[in-house]
């Protein structure tokens, strides 16, 4: 059972748009879809960020979408150091493009809901949520079946 979690300190909407539901919960397949896995070894180093970045840049440059690109690399830069930190380490960075919206959606091993801190002006960590929320058209996560996540981030071309 897929279930969709999303409270108002955590995401901006409950359900990922319908052809991201397509594909991630009905496994409809897309045309412009891309998968970088890490390795056991470097799902928990900060290297895992900057492979993460590379593979954004050569996915997005193929399919010709620079003007999006750095805008999902700060995305997928702030998930995958979340799934680092708070959910046992990332398993996989996918990138889904259809018609002039990006999905960049990030696996953990941690079905917690991700939560956008309200911190102080002092405080060195806890915005990066807030940071995706402000780039993006709508984000979330879901937790299909097992021990994982799915937080997803939808940016407009």
């Amino acid at each position: 059972m897929t279930t969709f979690d999303a409270r108002p300190e955590a995401a901006s909407g409950t359900r990922p748009p319908g052809w991201l539901s397509a594909v991630l919960i009905d496994g409809r397949p897309s045309d412009c879809d891309a998968v970088f896995t890490f390795h056991d070894l470097s799902a928990f180093e900060p290297g895992c960020v900057s492979m993460a970045r590379r593979f954004i840049d050569q996915t997005f440059g193929s399919w010709g979408a620079e003007r999006v690109t750095f805008d999902t690399q700060l995305v997928a830069s702030e998930l995958v150091t979340n799934a680092m930190r708070h959910g046992g380490g990332a398993i996989q960075l996918r990138l889904l493009r259809h018609d002039a919206e990006f999905a960049c959606v990030v696996a953990d091993h941690n079905q917690r809901a991700p939560i956008a801190a309200v911190t102080d002006i002092f405080a060195e960590y806890g915005r990066g949520l807030r940071l995706v929320d402000a780039l993006c058209a709508g984000w979330g996560w879901l937790t299909p079946r097992g021990p994982r996540k799915l937080v997803w981030a939808v940016l407009r071309g």
